[in-house]
């Protein structure tokens, strides 16, 4: 049979459709498209309210199909954690629902649907058999990305992260380095470490701590580059940012998340930390790797948020220059402490201040990609650019998009170009002439 995945949300969410993909194919089953397939699977996320609003449109639209085609419907990830047996309640069309601890058993969902019989599974059943799939047969190109930890236990007020991934599970570090060694082996060369909070790696474990984990993959033949993501400022060590502009490996960036820069909302956040203490780690970040590139995400009009508390994220943005943040209107989520608290920010209030905001961050992301030019990058080449089919587009080591004239052979090598000029979202460059570059 034909299956196609229909993903929501984060980097973690593209590669546990990677991994659903992978047992697919091992068990005989095709990829295909949403028009001919016999199996489609939606991988969900609530980690946003407007993420849940999209996910039950589209299964409006998926209800028809399968009343017209009698295709097998199934449902993964945060919304199937969060709502469970429930699940079936509201969407009663639905076949099978598994969370994300239990992904691993995607096949034998759909065998199971196929033979009219409903699947749920939930929560986590010792070991987590997800966190350790290899999705060797669906990964193409020279980038890819790993599963080092899920789940996570800071309980920040407003995320229900903890709810529906779990606790905090670290993977064995051989189990990690064996894959990332048979993905050199395949020509991947550019790798990123996927965890709720890769800064707790193995945290009271005996295994690698999460500094020596990168050191180790730092040695590997054949990787050229090394990224993570998420890291929780309060758990960032000065060991860790030691490995930055050390590590031949590590990429000279992170995203680190502040969510606000008022230290009256990082408490009601409970974040852990104040808006000095995370600019200090920022500062730390820059002294030991300089041009480091910094983005991070925050939260707009959380409740009891007033004007002087906005102000200080403004300030904050303003102290770090980030190049880039993903920033939101707060979302109220069900479990989460946040949900009952009072000061709700009004509608037309919470929209005024994220426009600002964004409008500021856009003009400081414009004026450091402006200053790239007349700079030197080495570029990863990714394939043609998105603006011009006579055009190649990269990216630097620090993340940036690249659009530059050159031939098809360079796709999926490192180059090396001059910065010409930098705009709002890119950097225009033009391939190196400079000798011995």
């Amino acid at each position: 049979m034909r299956f196609v995945i229909e993903n929501f949300g984060c980097q973690m969410n593209d590669h546990d459709m990677e991994k659903m993909g992978s047992v697919l194919i091992d068990h005989g089953h095709l990829p295909g498209s949403i028009e001919d397939a016999d199996i489609v699977i939606v991988n969900t996320c609530c980690i946003r309210e407007k993420a849940e609003q999209k996910f039950y449109s589209l299964m409006g639209r998926l209800q028809r199909a399968k009343s017209k085609r009698g295709l097998i419907l199934g449902v993964t990830g945060c919304i199937a954690e969060q709502e469970k047996e429930g699940i079936f309640e509201r969407l009663p069309f639905v076949d099978f629902s598994l969370g994300p601890s239990n992904i691993h058993r995607i096949a034998e969902a759909v065998e199971r649907a196929a033979g009219s019989a409903r699947t749920f599974a939930f929560g986590d059943n010792g070991r987590s058999l997800s966190l350790t799939i290899r999705p060797h047969n669906t990964r193409t190109g020279i980038k890819g990305y790993v599963t080092i930890m899920k789940g996570c236990n800071n309980f920040c007020s407003y995320c229900v992260v903890p709810y529906v991934r779990g606790r905090e599970e670290s993977r064995e570090s051989g189990d990690i380095l064996a894959e990332i060694r048979e993905m050199a082996d395949r020509g991947i060369v550019d790798v990123t470490l996927l965890g709720q909070n890769v800064n707790s790696y193995n945290n009271g474990s005996d295994d690698l701590s999460f500094p020596e984990l990168l050191r180790k993959i730092d040695a590997i033949p054949g990787i050229s580059r090394l990224r993570f993501v998420t890291s929780h400022p309060k758990d960032i060590s000065q060991e860790l940012i030691e490995c930055f502009g050390t590590l031949r490996t590590l990429c000279e960036s992170i995203h680190l998340p502040f969510q606000s820069g008022s230290d009256r909302i990082l408490a009601l956040m409970n974040r852990g930390y104040t808006a000095s203490e995370y600019l200090r780690k920022v500062q730390a970040l820059k002294d030991q790797c300089p041009g480091i590139a910094l983005t991070a995400d925050c939260i707009v009009g959380f409740p009891g948020e007033d004007e002087d508390d906005f102000e200080a994220t403004m300030r904050l943005m303003e102290t770090v220059g980030f190049d880039g943040v993903f920033s939101f209107i707060y979302s109220a989520r069900r479990f989460t402490a946040a949900a009952s608290l009072p000061g709700r920010v009004p509608a037309d209030v919470a929209h005024e201040r994220l426009s600002r905001f964004q409008t500021r961050q856009r003009a400081i992301t414009l004026e450091s990609n402006r200053q790239m030019a007349g700079t030197h990058a080495e570029i990863l080449v990714e394939g043609q650019s998105k603006n011009s089919p006579d055009e190649l587009s990269g990216r630097t080591r620090t993340g940036k998009i690249v659009n530059f004239k050159g031939d098809r052979s360079m796709v999926y090598k490192l180059v090396e170009v001059d910065i010409i000029k930098g705009y709002a979202n890119s950097l225009r460059g033009e391939l190196s002439k400079a000798p011995g570059r």
